[in-house]
């Protein structure tokens, strides 16, 4: 009886590979929709109110906090360094909308958060948001939405276990 044939370990693991053309498929077409739908919010924001996405995101994080939020804590939330945030906060307090104050617990800190005015334009902008994205999305009905939002549920269960696996390999 002849010894089995012992192949290179290379070439057992080359045959051993699975196809995950399936997977990347998926991920591009969510980046796909995501990036058609930034777009288009971006293009709206610019052409009805003069804003930018990034003006837009941070007015949207600092009105969740009625007390306000150092910059550290925007910078954080917004998933940006502090010095894009520090200038976004700089241009947002030219135009009015946001105030800057010194934080009560550390007086070397600063508070920002949005203004009378900051509020009331974000309030016109997030209603015609809320508008833009439904019109965007007209075409789902209920129930492909709530199957959706299942399933999209279901795929970042997969990419959280996915990415602790990863942290715990090293």
């Amino acid at each position: 009886m002849s010894e089995p044939l012992m192949l290179p370990l290379d070439a057992e693991t080359k045959g051993a590979e699975v196809d995950h053309k399936a997977e990347l498929r998926l991920w591009l077409r969510l980046l796909t929709c995501a990036t058609l739908i930034e777009t288009e919010v971006r293009r709206r924001l610019h052409r009805q109110f003069k804003e930018t996405l990034p003006r837009f995101d941070l007015m949207a994080q600092l009105e969740r906090v009625d007390s306000g939020m150092t910059l550290g804590e925007v910078s954080k939330r917004m998933m940006v360094s502090a010095g894009n945030v520090t200038s976004l906060v700089e241009r947002l307090m030219k135009a009015g909308y946001v105030e800057r104050r010194p934080a009560p617990h550390d007086r070397r800190s600063q508070l920002i958060r949005l203004s009378r005015r900051g509020r009331e334009h974000f309030a016109r902008m997030a209603t015609a948001h809320e508008a833009w994205v439904a019109e965007l999305l007209a075409d789902l009905s209920d129930k492909d939405i709530a199957l959706t939002m299942e399933r999209l549920g279901r795929l970042k269960q997969s990419v959280s276990a996915g990415i602790a696996r990863a942290e715990a390999d090293g």
